[in-house]
């Protein structure tokens, strides 16, 4: 069954107090995104990627390519006004509805060949597969009146990415109305009626945020 990966890469470097959008920022000789599309190639020749930018950037990310000579076989996507948009903008770029295609943040560069086959292994069996993992700190929610009561957090998973579905699930999930809950795949599935099953996921597989997840990212893609 054919696979593809929409690669969702839309972020600004505010929070990293970066001029440049963090998904450009050099790791490690290479610009983030381009870890992250390396490592889903390096899961499969066969894989169709698609990578979706804000257009606005497009003649910044071409220059790049030229820069470190990168010219991955990929397909390249405007991106919408927020990740619902975004993430339908890459489906209509997929001309079938079989298949599995997995969803992943362009600033997650470090993400493990196992994870991104499991989340496929796991898609084709049971229709859908959402990375997680457990917390390592305790957990307490504060109510309106600012009182705060412990959680158990073992109840609680930490969502990444990749999410991966049946494509045709994907697609009906989609063709709902936009609404502001929906933060990830996850959640428009979700609300779509489809079950969701979540696979073991990595600490490793950072999402790079802050200064802090940088400089960790530089370390893991390191040892990688």
């Amino acid at each position: 069954m054919q696979e593809y990966v929409i690669i969702v890469a839309g972020g600004s470097g505010s929070r990293m107090k970066s001029e440049i959008p963090k998904q450009f920022i050099i790791v490690n000789d290479l610009p983030v995104l381009m870890h992250t599309i390396n490592a889903f190639r390096d899961y499969s020749a066969s894989l169709t990627i698609i990578v979706v930018l804000p257009e606005a950037q497009f003649t910044f990310w071409k220059d790049l390519c030229n820069k470190f000579n990168f010219h991955e076989n990929y397909i390249l996507v405007p991106g919408g006004e927020t990740r619902f948009h975004s993430v339908k903008q890459g489906l209509q770029a997929i001309k079938t509805d079989v298949g599995l295609i997995a969803v992943h943040d362009g600033v997650r560069p470090v993400i493990s060949r196992e994870v991104i086959f499991n989340s496929f292994k796991t898609a084709l069996t049971l229709g859908t597969s959402v990375t997680a993992v457990s917390m390592k700190d305790s957990l307490r929610q504060i109510d309106a009146d600012g009182k705060n009561i412990a959680l158990d957090r073992n109840s609680y998973r930490l969502v990444q990415t990749p999410q991966t579905f049946r494509l045709d699930w994907m697609r009906n999930a989609f063709d709902q109305a936009y609404k502001p809950t929906f933060t990830d795949c996850a959640s428009v599935l979700e609300s779509g009626g489809f079950p969701i099953h979540l696979i073991e996921g990595s600490f490793e597989n950072i999402k790079i945020t802050t200064p802090e997840d940088l400089r960790w990212a530089e370390v893991y893609l390191t040892k990688k």
